[in-house]
């Protein structure tokens, strides 16, 4: 299985995401700093959201295999700068969380562009709630 870091802003679904693909009880609280587990890496959103932490993403990245970029169906800021996945020597995917929260296709499609033109390769849809699209994400993580 690929080792997978997630990146994205307070609150997207970055510790949810990983309870679920973990197969535990989904439960909020705060991740204060990055969380490491067999195959995922949970960042702090203030990873991001603050460029001076830019540094210790490049370096956890080392650790992972891919790269999750999350943003959720219903972001409506800009949450990566275009082109940031050439911060990483990693390939970069995307994450929609909180599909079961949008509201129509041209929230997701936001968020699509927004992920594509911050570098992800692939885009997966995903309802950490609802269990939707875990499948296909499990199933990119499984492959060689």
């Amino acid at each position: 299985m690929k080792k997978i870091m997630f990146v994205g802003s307070v609150g997207v679904g970055k510790t949810t995401l990983t309870q679920r693909l973990k197969g535990l009880e989904l439960s909020y609280y705060k991740t204060q700093a990055i969380q490491f587990y067999d195959a995922i890496i949970d960042t702090p959103g203030e990873f991001l959201q603050h460029r001076k932490y830019y540094n210790a993403l490049t370096v956890t990245a080392t650790e992972a295999d891919v790269i999750g970029l999350l943003v959720s169906a219903q972001a409506i800021m800009q949450t990566f700068p275009q082109g940031f996945s050439s911060l990483f020597t990693k390939p970069v995917i995307g994450v929609i969380t909180k599909m079961d929260l949008a509201e129509d296709e041209e929230q997701i499609e936001r968020a699509r562009k927004q992920l594509k033109q911050a570098g992800a390769i692939q885009v997966f849809e995903i309802s950490a709630l609802e269990n939707k699209g875990i499948e296909e994400l499990e199933a990119y993580l499984q492959e060689d």
